[in-house]
């Protein structure tokens, strides 16, 4: 049984058209040397010691060059006798489960075998201290343990708060080694407070781990590495807010202005907490502003979830339509694990589902009022990730080419 009328079915979909949008192109054409150099200034390389156990921290996000990273940071520790171990730090993803986050490691390339020492990812945790509201603050046991802890994330905006403190070092001490337990209770918190409570736990895991130093990852537009910086456990909450500002001028967006139907080819937890930056596509359950200019969308269409998610759909909520690929892939104890942890069930509640990429477009179409099917403006994007090569419709061609942001 077709859930579209006859005349739906026979509407003839518009040709597309790839073209290129241009984003601030500041990139590291060596990683490995940036590493080095950043290893070997004086405030960071006297932070560790021969004979010291050291937790290099990683997380679940889908960072590029983030195994080149890793490894020659462990080397460097190794090289002046300092003993690296690698700890998960990612909260309740992976179902906030032993098993599940190694798999998102091993996604990356981060094992035992590429890097030559233990990786831990067990989930217990101890309480270490009280926000000034009360709230709980814990940090993982395995951390704790070392004698020294390095945490290494991308910063960037947040999908679900805005602040001065957003993504990045700061949230992987508190909700990464938080664990699931600990990723709960500061999600206890308001939203509207979330950047200045997120700042509040991080000073006092500082003040009560030994984080020796931070390594904070900045991006550009098309998924390069555009900075790192090591950042000394003392520095940490005052440069990463000056590397947001960074951050923000790197981001990408989409630059068409209005769009009737939006297709995404995939989302995933490599890609954004939230499955897709709703920085970019201006779609949130939380966020009530966007900081960057966003398009207005009618109606937005999924076609897939990325392999290195796991079936950790989350973010699949706020689309209207969904292939059944997409639904077959979803693994929901993971996924609603995740939405309990950070309080937005929202995002993984299921759409309308179709058994086809044309179906769901002819749906969106038909989803929309008063659209002018002769001039339809659709929009097709790989992720919020990759976002320099995009195509549009005949119907967008014009404003394209018109406009300097673009290469047609």
């Amino acid at each position: 049984m077709s859930i579209l009328l006859e005349e739906d079915l026979k509407l003839e979909l518009p040709k597309m058209f790839k073209i290129k949008q241009k984003f601030p192109d500041v990139r590291l054409f060596n990683v490995e040397d940036a590493v080095k150099e950043q290893f070997n200034k004086p405030d960071i390389i006297s932070k560790i010691k021969p004979g010291q156990k050291i937790a290099v921290a990683v997380g679940s996000r889908g960072i590029k060059n983030l195994l080149s990273i890793v490894k020659v940071t462990v080397e460097l520790i190794k090289e002046i006798g300092g003993m690296p171990f690698i700890v998960s730090a990612m909260g309740s993803h992976g179902a906030g489960t032993e098993q599940g986050q190694r798999q998102i490691l091993e996604s990356y390339g981060i094992t035992e075998e590429n890097l030559g020492i233990s990786i831990l990812t067990t989930v217990d945790v101890e309480k270490i201290g009280k926000t000034s509201k009360g709230t709980d603050v814990y940090f993982d046991k395995a951390a704790l343990g070392a004698d020294l802890v390095i945490p290494i994330n991308r910063v960037k905006l947040h999908t679900d708060f805005i602040g001065e403190i957003q993504s990045g070092l700061c949230k992987m001490l508190v909700i990464g080694l938080g664990n699931q337990i600990g990723c709960s209770s500061i999600h206890e918190e308001n939203r509207d407070v979330f950047s200045n409570i997120i700042e509040e736990a991080a000073s006092i895991i500082i003040n009560n781990v030994n984080v020796g130093f931070g390594i904070a990852i900045i991006e550009n537009g098309y998924d390069e590495t555009a900075m790192i910086e090591f950042l000394p456990s003392e520095n940490i909450i005052s440069r990463e807010k000056e590397l947001l500002k960074i951050a923000k001028n790197f981001m990408p967006t989409l630059m068409i202005p209005e769009i009737d139907v939006l297709i995404v080819n995939e989302i995933g937890k490599n890609i954004s907490g939230a499955g897709f930056d709703p920085n970019i596509l201006g779609k949130s359950a939380i966020l009530k502003k966007f900081v960057l200019k966003v398009p207005n969308i009618k109606r937005m269409v999924l076609l897939d979830i990325t392999e290195e998610s796991h079936g950790n759909g989350i973010g699949v909520g706020m689309f209207d339509i969904i292939t059944r690929k997409v639904f077959n892939k979803l693994d929901l104890d993971p996924m609603y694990t995740n939405a309990i942890a950070s309080k937005v069930i929202e995002d993984v509640k299921i759409p309308l589902i179709t058994d086809t990429e044309e179906e769901a477009i002819k749906v969106a179409i038909k989803a929309c009022r008063n659209l002018d099917k002769a001039n339809l403006k659709i929009v097709k994007i790989k992720n919020t990730l990759e976002l320099e090569h995009i195509e549009v419709s005949e119907t967008l061609l014009d404003y394209a080419r018109s406009s300097k942001n673009f290469i047609v």
